[in-house]
Protein backbone atom coordinates (compact mmCIF):
# COMPACT_ATOMS: atom_id res chain seq x y z
CA UNK A 1 0.00 0.00 0.00
CA UNK A 2 1.49 2.82 -1.40
CA UNK A 3 1.25 6.48 0.70
CA UNK A 4 1.02 9.65 -0.37
CA UNK A 5 4.65 10.55 0.25
CA UNK A 6 6.27 7.86 -1.99
CA UNK A 7 6.30 5.38 0.71
CA UNK A 8 5.38 1.75 1.32
CA UNK A 9 3.61 -0.16 3.87
CA UNK A 10 5.79 -3.27 4.85
CA UNK A 11 6.07 -6.02 7.57
CA UNK A 12 8.79 -8.33 8.63
CA UNK A 13 8.23 -11.18 6.52
CA UNK A 14 11.45 -13.38 8.11
CA UNK A 15 14.80 -13.03 10.12
CA UNK A 16 17.33 -15.98 9.97
CA UNK A 17 21.27 -16.48 8.55
CA UNK A 18 21.57 -17.28 5.18
CA UNK A 19 24.45 -20.35 4.51
CA UNK A 20 27.65 -17.83 4.61
CA UNK A 21 26.21 -16.88 8.42
CA UNK A 22 25.01 -13.79 7.38
CA UNK A 23 22.21 -12.44 9.14
CA UNK A 24 19.11 -11.32 7.34
CA UNK A 25 15.42 -9.70 7.73
CA UNK A 26 13.20 -9.56 4.82
CA UNK A 27 10.95 -6.88 4.34
CA UNK A 28 7.62 -7.86 2.35
CA UNK A 29 4.63 -5.43 1.82
CA UNK A 30 1.35 -7.25 2.95
CA UNK A 31 0.61 -9.08 -0.22
CA UNK A 32 3.90 -10.55 -0.54
CA UNK A 33 4.63 -8.97 -3.90
CA UNK A 34 7.63 -6.71 -2.99
CA UNK A 35 10.41 -8.59 -1.25
CA UNK A 36 13.50 -6.38 0.49
CA UNK A 37 16.39 -7.90 2.16
CA UNK A 38 18.73 -6.17 4.51
CA UNK A 39 21.95 -7.92 5.99
CA UNK A 40 22.10 -6.78 9.98
CA UNK A 41 24.36 -8.46 12.36
CA UNK A 42 23.38 -11.88 14.20
CA UNK A 43 22.83 -9.96 17.42
CA UNK A 44 20.44 -7.36 16.09
CA UNK A 45 18.43 -10.49 13.92
CA UNK A 46 17.87 -12.11 17.47
CA UNK A 47 16.40 -9.06 18.58
CA UNK A 48 14.09 -8.69 15.89
CA UNK A 49 13.42 -12.18 16.84
CA UNK A 50 12.65 -12.00 19.53
CA UNK A 51 10.50 -9.42 19.91
CA UNK A 52 7.35 -11.64 20.24
CA UNK A 53 9.31 -13.32 22.87
CA UNK A 54 8.10 -11.88 26.58
CA UNK A 55 9.32 -10.96 29.07
CA UNK A 56 12.95 -10.87 28.89
CA UNK A 57 15.60 -11.08 31.68
CA UNK A 58 17.69 -8.00 30.99
CA UNK A 59 16.26 -5.19 27.90
CA UNK A 60 17.24 -5.80 24.20
CA UNK A 61 18.18 -1.90 22.74
CA UNK A 62 14.75 -1.88 21.16
CA UNK A 63 12.89 -2.35 25.14
CA UNK A 64 15.55 0.21 26.52
CA UNK A 65 14.39 2.79 23.12
CA UNK A 66 10.97 2.31 24.03
CA UNK A 67 10.93 3.10 27.49
CA UNK A 68 13.49 6.34 27.25
CA UNK A 69 10.56 7.67 24.68
CA UNK A 70 7.94 7.18 26.89
CA UNK A 71 9.60 8.71 29.41
CA UNK A 72 10.29 11.54 27.83
CA UNK A 73 6.28 11.72 27.31
CA UNK A 74 6.29 11.14 23.36
CA UNK A 75 5.58 8.00 21.37
CA UNK A 76 6.84 5.88 18.18
CA UNK A 77 4.53 6.79 15.31
CA UNK A 78 6.66 5.28 12.50
CA UNK A 79 9.48 4.33 10.87
CA UNK A 80 10.50 5.03 7.48
CA UNK A 81 13.89 2.81 5.56
CA UNK A 82 13.92 6.56 3.62
CA UNK A 83 17.53 5.93 1.69
CA UNK A 84 19.76 3.14 0.50
CA UNK A 85 23.47 4.04 -0.37
CA UNK A 86 26.30 1.77 -1.57
CA UNK A 87 24.90 -1.01 0.17
CA UNK A 88 23.74 0.94 3.31
CA UNK A 89 20.03 1.35 4.58
CA UNK A 90 19.12 4.55 6.22
CA UNK A 91 15.97 4.84 9.03
CA UNK A 92 14.27 7.59 10.54
CA UNK A 93 12.07 6.99 13.85
CA UNK A 94 9.16 9.71 13.91
CA UNK A 95 8.40 10.49 17.27
CA UNK A 96 5.35 12.50 18.42
CA UNK A 97 5.26 14.26 21.79
CA UNK A 98 4.35 17.35 23.13
CA UNK A 99 6.84 19.34 20.94
CA UNK A 100 5.33 18.13 17.98
CA UNK A 101 6.69 15.87 16.04
CA UNK A 102 10.69 14.91 15.78
CA UNK A 103 12.78 12.52 14.01
CA UNK A 104 15.59 10.33 14.66
CA UNK A 105 18.22 8.54 12.82
CA UNK A 106 18.49 4.95 13.38
CA UNK A 107 20.31 1.54 12.04
CA UNK A 108 17.38 -0.14 9.91
CA UNK A 109 17.67 -3.50 12.32
CA UNK A 110 17.66 -1.06 15.82
CA UNK A 111 14.18 0.81 13.82
CA UNK A 112 13.06 -2.37 12.76
CA UNK A 113 13.08 -4.24 16.30
CA UNK A 114 11.34 -1.15 17.96
CA UNK A 115 8.47 -0.91 15.41
CA UNK A 116 7.61 -4.31 16.17
CA UNK A 117 7.94 -3.93 19.62
CA UNK A 118 6.38 -0.41 19.53
CA UNK A 119 3.70 -1.79 17.19
CA UNK A 120 4.43 1.18 14.97
CA UNK A 121 3.80 0.94 11.33
CA UNK A 122 7.11 0.70 9.02
CA UNK A 123 7.53 2.13 5.63
CA UNK A 124 10.43 2.21 2.91
CA UNK A 125 10.59 5.01 0.53
CA UNK A 126 9.55 3.49 -3.19
CA UNK A 127 13.32 4.78 -4.26
CA UNK A 128 14.47 2.19 -1.93
CA UNK A 129 12.64 -0.59 -2.89
CA UNK A 130 13.29 -0.13 -6.77
CA UNK A 131 17.15 -0.09 -5.42
CA UNK A 132 16.92 -3.16 -3.94
CA UNK A 133 14.38 -4.99 -3.74
CA UNK A 134 13.84 -9.19 -4.47
CA UNK A 135 12.23 -10.59 -7.37
CA UNK A 136 8.40 -9.57 -7.66
CA UNK A 137 5.69 -10.90 -10.12
CA UNK A 138 6.91 -9.05 -12.63
CA UNK A 139 10.22 -10.86 -12.26
CA UNK A 140 11.25 -13.71 -14.77
CA UNK A 141 9.92 -17.37 -13.19
CA UNK A 142 14.32 -18.15 -13.17
CA UNK A 143 14.84 -15.65 -10.70
CA UNK A 144 12.07 -16.27 -8.66
CA UNK A 145 12.81 -19.91 -8.02
CA UNK A 146 16.48 -18.99 -7.50
CA UNK A 147 15.08 -16.96 -4.94
CA UNK A 148 13.23 -19.14 -3.51
CA UNK A 149 16.07 -22.13 -3.12
CA UNK A 150 18.12 -19.06 -1.36
CA UNK A 151 15.04 -18.66 1.34
CA UNK A 152 14.60 -22.13 1.20
CA UNK A 153 18.36 -22.65 2.06
CA UNK A 154 18.20 -20.07 5.03
CA UNK A 155 14.66 -20.72 6.79
CA UNK A 156 14.07 -24.06 5.67
CA UNK A 157 11.14 -24.83 2.74
CA UNK A 158 7.90 -23.93 4.40
CA UNK A 159 6.46 -20.52 3.86
CA UNK A 160 8.39 -19.25 0.68
CA UNK A 161 6.46 -17.03 -1.54
CA UNK A 162 5.19 -17.54 -4.50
Amino acid sequence: MDTDNGMVRMFVYKVGVDPQRKALVILSDEEHKLLLPIVIGPFEARAIAAVAEQPHERPYTHELTNSIIHRLQHSLVRVEITKLDEGIFYALLYLEGEGGEKTVDARPSDAIALALYAEAPLFVAQDVLDKAELPSEQAEEQEKDEFRQLLAGIFGDEDTPD
